[in-house]
């Protein structure tokens, strides 16, 4: 039985991801095992999951998961090279191979630029490129074609993950093999393709109380029809709380804040109304609005560079199957720690429980209550 896993955050789950794992099990067998690396609460662009991480599980499982583990937020909330290096070194532990979705690239063209992108020669112009004032974007792509390599796969979302799991792989001496899964339609279209969704599209329609449930399978209609709706826009007074009560201190420990970009973003804190001011005070076409998010939201749950820098002690189960229950037991005999019995003292079960409190205050419908993280039940799928 080969073991697959998908780096994800189903935010939320759609027709494109269900196609995702038939394409998998179509290549590789129906008895391939699929191992969800998911997200949590907080998803890399720097913002609330629609739902909760048990709802998203529970419809990866019911969609043909194995085995839902959860992404420590240190590394849902890092920039994409750090989010892939983070999940690969979880995943490689235990599976043969990592598949993912791709725009445009092919194993080997994806493997060629990871190459190149790892290369001493290409530091060295990547540098020369940032010191004249353009974007990092801009700048890698620059000077890529600068050593003669002519590549689109440093433009798209998911070509730019793609390339980042691919340059973990190599750099970690990870023994995955690579499964690229073509990536219909747009990531980011404003209208939802019947067969191929955005989840941009998606979370506007679930938002919006618009008809949603026709893009997503039908197994996972249900679990997030009844599923709290949570939004950035609900929590932003809590935010903007927290924003304006921090020090100069607690701004210059922040991640992302690097070359003074800390400061910028402490003077927009001290002199915008909304958070979109804040943001759009802070901007510049040196930074990407993306790294922005993850900076305003590693602040308000109290996230330092230091702590997304240190590894997570343990990466939490949040559901399984009959299968997923046999590969955990070969993972843990291999000494690749995943359940959070022997860390439950450790500094980091902290940050999860607060990041786990603070996330209620984006819900809509009202504030959760504390302490959910405690009494959080691993899902069993039969």
């Amino acid at each position: 039985m080969k073991i697959i896993g998908i780096i994800c955050e189903y935010n939320p789950l759609h027709l494109g991801h269900q196609k995702q794992m038939r394409a998998i099990r179509s290549q590789l067998g129906e008895d391939c095992a699929l191992v969800c690396l998911m997200s949590g609460n907080f998803v890399q662009r720097g913002a609330p999951a629609v739902f909760h991480k048990s709802v998203r599980a529970e419809a990866a499982l019911a969609c043909g998961a194995d085995l839902v583990l959860e992404l420590p937020v240190s590394c849902a909330l890092s920039s994409a090279e750090s989010f892939a290096a983070g999940a690969v070194k979880i995943l490689s532990g235990f599976c043969d191979g990592l598949s993912f979705g791709t725009e445009s690239g092919t194993a080997q063209s994806l493997m060629e630029t990871a190459e190149a992108l790892l290369s001493p020669r290409f530091s060295l112009l990547l540098r020369k490129k940032l010191n004249t004032g353009i974007s990092f974007p801009a700048a890698r792509q620059s000077a890529l074609e600068g050593m003669g390599l002519e590549t689109d796969l440093t433009r798209l979302p998911n070509d730019i993950l793609a390339v980042e799991y691919c340059k973990a792989i190599l750099s970690q001496g990870s023994f995955m093999e690579i499964l690229p899964i073509r990536r219909e339609g747009g990531y980011h279209d404003p209208l939802p393709h019947q067969e191929n969704p955005s989840a941009t599209a998606l979370r506007r329609l679930i938002t919006n109380a618009d008809q949603w449930e026709s893009y997503v399978p039908p197994c996972c209609r249900k679990i997030m029809g009844s599923a709290a709706i949570h939004t950035l826009q609900t929590g932003e007074i809590a935010m903007l709380a927290k924003l304006r009560t921090m020090t100069d201190a607690e701004f210059e420990s922040l991640p992302y804040g690097s070359e003074g970009l800390w400061r910028k973003l402490m003077h927009a804190v001290r002199q915008e109304s909304t958070l979109e001011q804040i943001l759009g005070s802070t901007k510049s076409k040196r930074y990407t609005r993306s790294r922005l998010d993850r900076m305003v939201m590693c602040a308000f749950l109290g996230l330092t560079a230091q702590d997304l820098g240190t590894p997570a002690p343990y990466t939490r189960v949040l559901g399984f199957s009959e299968v997923g229950r046999t590969i955990l037991k070969k993972a843990r005999s291999s000494g690749v720690f995943l359940h959070t019995g022997e860390a439950a003292d450790h500094p980091y079960w902290e940050l999860e429980q607060r990041c786990s409190d603070l996330y209620g205050l984006f819900c809509v419908k009202g504030p959760e209550p504390a302490g959910q993280e405690r009494r959080q039940r691993v899902i069993f799928h039969k």
